[in-house]
């Protein structure tokens, strides 16, 4: 039986979540398949997050509390491995000599200084963005629509980028069909309209320009795409999405 868009839509979360979605009857889809789902799975987290912020809200609490309990709430959902992700790319790049030796340490659990660094500043950046919109009264929506996009810009990668090893998440996932690529894309961008139309492209413009750079310098460092290089290429294009916003208010 051809698995139906309620199955790629459930892998999309059983793949970017923690949250129980059930079991998938018969045949599982492919994770390329799946992909124009994803923006769905970040829009989860992104409502988990801004129920986490609006509770720190209700009770009076400083507008960097309330953030720093909707990042949590985040990481909670994901079991972060967006930021682990980033963490792993960071160590691999910053401290490989060559290809191989990069994808050595970025499949090595363990964290090292530039993965510390790494981590610090994106969720540093992260908070300080969600406060500046809470303190505004403006965090709900960006929180979604930031989640949601930061997620949209990954199923391209995969179709642009070539898997960099033979085996892992990267080479599971890739796909040639740009279709659900594109699906994701105005799925993540149409989760941005709420916060107006202008704000929504200038958003969008500079997450996607982040996650070209990041595409650029995978590229050269390892030759494509893994799943550590897709967890650091949503965390930077979530920190320029709220890059980009603190500074249209």
């Amino acid at each position: 039986m051809t698995p139906s868009r309620a199955d790629e839509a459930r892998l999309a979360f059983q793949l970017l979540t923690r949250l129980p979605v059930g079991r998938i009857g018969g045949e599982p889809p492919a994770m390329a398949a799946s992909s124009w789902a994803w923006p769905l799975a970040g829009a989860g987290v992104g409502l988990i997050s801004a129920l986490a912020c609006g509770v720190g809200t209700l009770l009076g609490l400083p507008a960097t509390m309330s953030a720093l309990m909707a990042l949590a709430a985040g990481l909670l959902a994901t079991g972060a491995m967006h930021e682990d992700g980033l963490a792993d790319l960071a160590d691999g790049f910053g401290g490989g000599r060559n290809r191989e030796r990069k994808l050595e340490i970025m499949r090595d659990s363990r964290i090292g200084t530039y993965g510390v660094v790494a981590l610090c500043i994106a969720l540093g950046m992260r908070a300080v963005g969600i406060a500046a919109l809470a303190g505004a009264g403006g965090a709900a929506m960006a929180l979604i629509g930031i989640a949601a996009a930061s997620r949209a810009v990954l199923p391209m990668a995969l179709i642009r980028m070539p898997a960099a090893r033979d085996n892992g998440l990267g080479r599971m996932a890739a796909g040639d069909d740009p279709a659900p690529a594109w699906a994701a894309a105005l799925i993540g961008f149409f989760c941005l309209l709420p916060l107006g139309l202008g704000t929504a492209l200038l958003v969008a413009f500079a997450m996607v320009l982040a996650a070209l750079i990041l595409a650029g310098i995978a590229m050269r460092q390892i030759g494509g795409q893994t799943g550590d290089v897709l967890g650091a290429m949503q965390q930077v294009a979530e920190v320029a999405g709220w890059v980009a916003l603190c500074a249209l208010l």
